[in-house]
C-alpha cells in the first residue's frame, strides 16, 4: 500500500480506489452493491464446468485444464454449463465457475475469500481458487489473473444464474490480527460479548472472566433458548426437496426443506453424521466500527465435528441503534464419521478479530441492506414462514 507498513483490512474506501484503478476488475463492471464494509462480493460468470472431483490448482494455470476440444479426453472436466440464463447445480456434484471478477493486486496485498452467509446456510460448499497457487480461499499478495470458484451443494440442488455472488473477498496487508491482550482490553471498553437475554432491552455484557480467549473469542452453543418446553433451537435439512433458486428471496416455505429441532428437557442434542443443522450461538457478539472479524472453521478432535463454514463479520455487526446490543452468531454445522452429543452452554466455535486499516464509509446494518442485522436462529433469506 506505499509509505508506512501498516497492518490491518483494506475497507470500502480502499476497495473503490482499487476498483477504480482497475486492480479488481470486470466485464461488466464491478458496481457499488457489491462492496460491503470491508469486503466486496464476486460474481458467478457466465459458464460452469461439471467436474468429475475436486483438485489442487497448484501445477498449472486453471484455464489450461478448462479449454478441451474433446472433453472425454479431459482428467477433470465432464461437461460445461452454459449460466447467462440459469441453470441447475445438483446436489453431491463438483462445479467449477470462472467468476465475472480478476485481480491487479498491489505487492503488499493478499486476499482471503468466504462463504457469503446464505451460502453457508444452504450447505453450499465454496473454495475461490486461483492460478498456480495450492492454498483454497487465499490470494498471495501481488497476484494477476482471473479468478474461479469452486461450488459443491451439500444439501439442496440449487438454480444459479450469471452475477450472482456466493463468495466475498477480503484484501488485507500485513498482520491484522489483534492479539489476546487487547482483545480483552477491547472487551473491557468496548464490550464484545453479550449475554442473550429474553427482555430486549437487556443488554448484559459478558464479565470479563468469562471471556474466553486465546487467539479469539470462544463461544457457545445455545440448545435452551428462553427454557419453555416446544422451543426450537435448531433446523435439521431435509434429505430430499425441490430446487432453490438462489435469486428468490422470502420464497420458500421453510417446512418444505428443514425440520425443527426443539429443545430437549436435558438441553441436549445428538448430531448424526452427515446431517446438516442450523443452531445458534450461547452469546451475543459485537464489532466495533474499527474491526472486522472472521468466525473459524472449528475441526473437533473427535469425530471430525465441523462447527462453521467461516464467515465474516463486518464492521458495526451487532452494534445497532437501539438498546439490545450484540446479535447472535448462526452456525452451520455438519458431523462426520460418528454421532456426536453436544450440551447448552458447550464452548463450540471461534471468532478472530482484525485491526482495520481504517474506519469504512458504512457500517454493517439495515442501512446497507445487510440480510441478518438482527438475526435470532435464523435460516437463509429464501425461506419464509
Amino acid at each position: 500500500m506505499g509509505g508506512t507498513r501498516k497492518h490491518g483490512i483494506l475497507s470500502d474506501t480502499h476497495l473503490k480506489t482499487l476498483i477504480r484503478d482497475r486492480a479488481i476488475d470486470a466485464d461488466p463492471a464491478v458496481t457499488d452493491g457489491q462492496v460491503q464494509p470491508a469486503s466486496v462480493d464476486l460474481r458467478l460468470g457466465t459458464k460452469a464446468y461439471r467436474l468429475i472431483s475436486s483438485f489442487l490448482p497448484e501445477r498449472s494455470e486453471i484455464s489450461e485444464r478448462l479449454n478441451v476440444l474433446d472433453l472425454y479426453q479431459s482428467e477433470l472436466v465432464m461437461y460445461e454449463i452454459d449460466l447467462t440464463q440459469g441453470a441447475i447445480l445438483e446436489k453431491g456434484h463438483v462445479y467449477l465457475v470462472p467468476l465475472l471478477e480478476r485481480v491487479t493486486l498491489p505487492p503488499d496485498v493478499r486476499g482471503k475469500a468466504n462463504p457469503k452467509s446464505s451460502t453457508g446456510r444452504l450447505d453450499i460448499f465454496t473454495r475461490l481458487i486461483t492460478d498456480l497457487n495450492a492454498g483454497f480461499d487465499e490470494i498471495p499478495a501481488g497476484y494477476q489473473g482471473p479468478l474461479y470458484l469452486e461450488i459443491v451443494p451439500r444439501s439442496f440442488t440449487i438454480r444459479v444464474q450469471t452475477g450472482l455472488a456466493l463468495n466475498q473477498l477480503r484484501l488485507l496487508t500485513g498482520r491484522p490480527a489483534v492479539s489476546d491482550s487487547r482483545l480483552r482490553v477491547l472487551h473491557r471498553s468496548a464490550k464484545l460479548l453479550y449475554h442473550n437475554d429474553d427482555d430486549p432491552a437487556d443488554s448484559r455484557p459478558l464479565a470479563a472472566p468469562d471471556v474466553r480467549v486465546d487467539h479469539g473469542l470462544f463461544l457457545r452453543i445455545d440448545l435452551r433458548g428462553s427454557g419453555t418446553d416446544r422451543e426450537i433451537v435448531g433446523y435439521r435439512a431435509k434429505k430430499n426437496s425441490h430446487v432453490v433458486d438462489l435469486s428468490r428471496t422470502g420464497h420458500y416455505s421453510a417446512l418444505d426443506f428443514w425440520e425443527p429441532i426443539y429443545r430437549q428437557s436435558n438441553n441436549t442434542l445428538l448430531l448424526e453424521p452427515e446431517e446438516f443443522y442450523i443452531l445458534a450461538s450461547h452469546e451475543r457478539i459485537k464489532v466495533p466500527a474499527g474491526y472486522a472479524a472472521e468466525m473459524v472453521a472449528y475441526e473437533a478432535a473427535f469425530g471430525e465435528l465441523r462447527t462453521h463454514y467461516a464467515g465474516f463479520f463486518d464492521p458495526g455487526f451487532g452494534a445497532g441503534d437501539g438498546p439490545r446490543k450484540g446479535t447472535q452468531v448462526v452456525l452451520e454445522v455438519r458431523p462426520h464419521d460418528v454421532p456426536f452429543l453436544i450440551h447448552d452452554g458447550q464452548t463450540f466455535f471461534k471468532v478472530v478479530y482484525e485491526h482495520m486499516l481504517d474506519l469504512p464509509e458504512r457500517l454493517y446494518g439495515a442501512s446497507i441492506g445487510s440480510s441478518y442485522h438482527q438475526q435470532g436462529l435464523t435460516l437463509s433469506k429464501h425461506f419464509k414462514w
